[in-house]
């Protein structure tokens, strides 16, 4: 499937989501309860079977961003698809189901941003020690906490 085919797929099998005009990849936004389905639907109908990388983005009072960037390398079509959860949420469904890949995304993201990906059979810290109190990359947290930044 090519990007404009793709484009209009989205569009009408998602009409919740906001995709983006241009860009080297389509952006699509949408909404939270969308996000472990419209990873499937990129997968399996847009043909993105790369799964290239997954993180997130504190808006602070905005909440948290969860981004996901999938490629279908065939066609040469792109999909960057990110879901706002709100001031305060910390929840997002896991796309370890559709893609295999986001193993240890989400197990970063969980560290680093403290989501909690639903679905997820291992979500537990990868990069920090399990006793780290926090979230290092949320702007909420402190730099002058008791853990310093390197051991």
């Amino acid at each position: 499937m090519n990007e404009t085919d793709a484009r209009a797929r989205i569009a009408t099998d998602f009409p919740d989501a906001v995709v983006a005009a241009g860009g080297p990849a389509i952006t699509v936004t949408l909404p939270a309860p969308q996000w472990r389905a419209f990873a499937r639907f990129v997968k399996d109908t847009v043909g993105c079977r790369f799964f290239s990388f997954l993180s997130a983005v504190d808006w602070k009072d905005e909440g948290l961003e969860v981004i996901a960037y999938v490629e279908n390398t065939d066609e040469h079509v792109c999909v960057l698809f990110k879901t706002r959860l709100g001031a305060g949420q910390t929840a997002c469904e896991s796309l370890l189901p559709v893609y295999r890949g986001a193993d240890w995304m989400e197990r970063e993201c969980f560290d680093m941003f403290g989501v909690i990906f639903d679905g997820h059979p291992d979500l537990r810290r990868m990069l920090l020690p399990d006793d780290w109190v926090g979230h290092p990359l949320l702007k909420s947290y402190a730099v002058d906490t008791p853990y310093p930044p390197y051991r």
